[in-house]
């Protein structure tokens, strides 16, 4: 059990704005700035060198420690316990007084600092976005908070409600489900790694190691803890589903990065490919991964998708009574 808030910001544009095709790295990298400058007490450029960061909202979002195995062995960074969806419009001139919504998803107990984000949000909309037009960037202002049908926050009244965010599980499979044919569509790139490089096709044994790597480690950081669950088998029974049909295509997009201080490929799959074969079991990962997202830099949204199910049709020639179908 894990707790997912997800909320909507309704913002408007106080200024003409210059923005990418993608929105996320934009979002995503403001946002940070913005929340640094509204928790951090000793405006150090650095958390490593701060004594505050294990008690330092900032650094428990955005600096999640490194994570070991039970040998010992590094195994990545913890999870950020949020996901922005950005606007999802392509167009990059944006005029004054437009409109757009954001998605933000919170992970365990990091909604009950839902406070500062709102506050970092405002703070967000006075630094301002994209690209600087008369010597500064695009103004907003965020107008309403929803959590669902639920009203938070109004810009009127600058008052605040907290929503207790759903508990959210990993459902348990039907083992009478026929489901034979699964299709996925990514909306966001998806970036994933198999033996350590990033991948361009999709097989389903692939796409079900990343789906048990993001849902362990949700789990472990932000639940009830990692899931009693069958990797290897899941695994290996993975291996034996086909894919029927595959339209992914590589989309190649670029952030800059002011850590690194230099422009960067974040390039991934996007499109649709559909599985066929025993699928009932892999299921609940696969609804468990589409409200959280999957692959690499979902902080920025990254790693969206939806999915689309069929099952096994009825057998036309059984119904008429036929003691075999050269089709079954």
């Amino acid at each position: 059990m894990m707790q997912l808030g997800n909320y909507t910001f309704r913002c408007r544009l106080d200024d003409d704005a210059v923005l990418p095709v993608y929105k996320g790295s934009i979002f995503r990298g403001v946002f940070g700035l913005a929340l640094k400058k509204t928790i951090c007490t000793l405006r150090l450029e650095k958390c490593d060198d701060c004594l505050l960061k294990w008690r330092c909202l900032y650094a428990s979002v955005f600096e999640t420690p490194q994570l070991s195995n039970s040998y010992g062995k590094s195994c990545g960074t913890a999870p950020h316990p949020f996901i922005i969806r950005p606007p999802e419009t392509r167009q990059t001139h944006l005029s004054a007084g437009s409109s757009f919504d954001f998605g933000f998803t919170l992970l365990g107990e990091t909604n009950h600092n839902l406070p500062y984000f709102v506050y970092a949000f405002e703070r967000m909309g006075a630094m301002g976005i994209g690209r600087k037009m008369g010597g500064r960037r695009a103004r907003f202002t965020l107008l309403e908070v929803r959590c669902g049908a639920h009203l938070l926050y109004t810009h009127g009244t600058r008052e605040l409600t907290q929503c207790e965010p759903a508990p959210f599980a990993l459902a348990g499979s039907s083992p009478d489900n026929p489901l034979s044919r699964l299709t996925l569509s990514f909306e966001t790139p998806l970036r994933l790694k198999f033996n350590s490089r990033l991948q361009a096709r999709l097989p389903f044994h692939v796409l079900v190691r990343a789906m048990l790597r993001r849902t362990s480690s949700l789990m472990a950081a932000f639940g009830a803890g990692e899931p009693d669950l069958d990797y290897k088998g899941l695994v290996r029974r993975a291996e034996e589903v086909s894919i029927a049909h595959q339209a992914l295509r590589w989309s190649d997009w670029k952030r800059y990065s002011s850590r690194q201080e230099r422009d960067m490929l974040m390039g991934g799959m996007v499109g649709t490919v559909t599985y066929e074969g025993h699928l009932a079991e892999f299921l609940p990962l696969v609804d468990f991964c589409r409200n959280v997202n999957l692959g690499k830099q979902t902080a920025f949204g990254l790693g969206r998708f939806d999915y689309s199910l069929a099952e096994v049709p009825e057998c036309a020639a059984k119904d008429r009574g036929a003691a075999t179908c050269e089709l079954c």
